[in-house]
């Protein structure tokens, strides 16, 4: 049984639909079965008790609550047909009679598509990481950093602790470039073909300093830069820069499926933790 006494978990014979996000659960897949309501959930939708009543109080009210794991790509999707439908109404107003046909075969600047193509990246990167999801790999996705308008990508709760999951769809091939010797600073920068990335790892370790500061200190955090139509080599090609691993999903998932020493009683409190302090966007 998962939560209350009405919900089971239990493997999907026909395909279904998770009552909380809207993600499709395909046929074998592990769900949780809701009797009370007659419908699925994914398993990292956790449902936590209620708290106890204080003392004087009568009983507490039968109520769940959910932990909301966000959506992949979410914000990035919005913002994306935000800009998208912007610029249709502009060009309507500026030319009523043809402005349909104008739109129509007219592209979108690049500063509109990288919103789309972002947030293909974090859908595709997502999808995969929901079809991991169990009592000890619980997933947050798109969520809010506090004082900012950054977000995290995807956050992964477990037995070896967190990984904080930035997802990129880029071109080319993905290596480190070491400056620096004997005589002079070593400084590792991070290319995606010949274009430098190196601000890329310095965002994930932002990311990684703020879910550190939310969660108890000996719960161990990682970082990854996770490059899902890279140009990988078919041998290795995954490296560290600063701690951070840059990899593909197929490289990912074997380290979120990996034992460790967290029970899944400290990985569902930690993801409880992140998910009140990192609201979903």
């Amino acid at each position: 049984m998962d939560g209350g006494t009405s919900d089971k978990r239990m493997r999907l014979r026909y395909a279904g639909t998770c009552r909380v996000c809207g993600s499709q659960l395909p046929a074998k897949a592990d769900a949780i079965y809701e009797r009370a309501t007659r419908t699925v959930r994914c398993v990292s939708h956790e449902v936590s008790a209620p708290p106890a009543p204080e003392a004087g109080e009568g009983p507490g009210l039968a109520v769940t609550e959910l932990v909301d794991p966000g959506t992949a790509g979410a914000s990035a999707r919005r913002e994306f047909e935000r800009r998208k439908t912007a610029r249709e109404e502009r060009i309507r107003a500026k030319h009523p009679k043809l402005g349909g046909l104008i739109f129509a075969i007219s592209e979108d600047p690049q500063s509109t598509t990288a919103w789309n193509t972002g947030a293909l990246g974090e859908e595709k990167l997502g999808g995969g990481l929901n079809s991991l999801a169990r009592d000890t790999i619980r997933l947050l996705h798109d969520r809010r950093l506090p004082r900012s308008k950054a977000n995290i990508g995807h956050l992964a709760v477990t037995p070896t602790g967190v990984y904080v999951i930035d997802a990129k769809k880029y071109r080319g091939r993905p290596h480190l470039k070491v400056d620096g010797g004997l005589f002079r600073p070593r400084v590792e920068r991070l290319l995606v073909g010949s274009r430098d990335c190196t601000k890329l790892v310095d965002g994930v370790l932002n990311q990684v300093d703020v879910v550190r500061g939310i969660l108890d200190p000996d719960v161990p955090v990682h970082g990854v830069l996770c490059f899902v139509e890279a140009d990988w080599p078919l041998f290795g090609g995954d490296f560290t820069t600063r701690d951070v691993h840059a990899l593909w999903p197929k490289k990912l998932y074997p380290k979120l499926q990996a034992e460790g020493p967290l029970p899944a009683e400290a990985i569902a409190g930690s993801h409880r933790t992140l998910a009140q302090a990192l609201p979903a966007s």
